[in-house]
């Protein structure tokens, strides 16, 4: 019990220190908006769509309804994370900035969730099929 009041002493603790530094930004609201963003994005887009998924494959009778679900929480947060690259302006004064090709690194990167999560379920229903007919 003595660690998670620890935990939790340093959890406030830290949280109090983000409150004076974002006190003292001169245009705080900027930080509040992104956080809300973020907040919005979560529980308007992300978690209705992990849900509808689970729902569907439920109704398709699908026994691996956690492996897209899985996929669909991964490719979620990959893509909160990539939006400030995706999202700039056109050009940058400074090329050295962001000089990836940002665009095309997320989508080759929900190409390889989406053969990786496609390529996982087969091999466990596979494994389960051929599991069956040894019985």
């Amino acid at each position: 019990m003595a660690f998670r009041y620890t935990v939790g002493g340093i959890g406030v603790a830290v949280m109090a220190f983000g409150g004076f530094l974002l006190v003292r930004e001169p245009e705080p609201w900027r930080i509040v908006l992104w956080l809300a963003g973020g907040v919005l994005v979560h529980d308007g887009l992300i978690a209705p769509l992990v849900i509808a998924v689970g729902a569907l494959c439920a109704a398709a009778g699908l026994r691996l309804r956690g492996v897209p679900r899985a996929a669909l929480v991964v490719a979620g947060s990959l893509t909160v994370i990539a939006l400030p690259p995706l999202l700039r302006p056109g050009g940058v004064a400074n090329p050295s900035v962001l000089p990836l090709d940002y665009p095309r690194n997320w989508l080759l990167a929900m190409v390889a969730i989406g053969a990786l999560t496609a390529g996982y379920a087969g091999g466990l229903a596979w494994g389960r099929r051929r599991a069956a007919r040894r019985r």
